[in-house]
């Protein structure tokens, strides 16, 4: 089975820019509005934990808000960027701005008193270590006469 990525929106995307076209300025293009911004995370799993990693460029650590209650796992945080005007000769406007949220159901596994995050490169990086995993009490059955 190939891996592909996932992408939730790309049928509703497609039409938005569609639709966008139709009433847009030809003098700047943008295929977004800031609210639409949500950041793309790899998530893996090996023996001992669960790595997501989530793509932030251009995002400080201090900007970025990671909880975990109740069993969901939420990255939240604001890129800021400066006021795009027409002055400033943009031809096209990709780069996303404002704020985001990705929230996760965490496994019953997961040990949420040991959640680490990393941040470097604009890439978050958090490990959620796994609980060990207690092993059934076998139970001797004796034989009575």
């Amino acid at each position: 089975m190939a891996i592909q990525r996932y992408r939730p929106y790309s049928l509703l995307d497609n039409l938005q820019r569609e639709m966008s076209s139709l009433f847009q300025s030809p003098a700047v293009e943008t295929n977004f509005s800031e609210e639409d911004w949500t950041p793309a995370v790899d998530i893996q799993e090996n023996a001992e934990s669960y790595i997501i990693h989530a793509d932030l460029p251009g995002v400080k650590a201090a900007d970025i808000e990671v909880t975990a209650e109740n069993g969901l796992l939420t990255i939240k945080g604001v890129r800021d960027s400066k006021k795009v005007e027409e002055k400033d000769n943009y031809k096209r406007i990709e780069r996303f701005s404002g704020s985001f949220m990705r929230r996760f159901t965490l496994p019953e596994t997961a040990d949420v008193d040991n959640i680490n995050a990393a941040s470097r490169d604009g890439v978050l990086e958090l490990t959620i270590p796994k609980m060990p995993q207690l092993q059934p009490k076998r139970i001797e059955v004796n034989v009575q006469q």
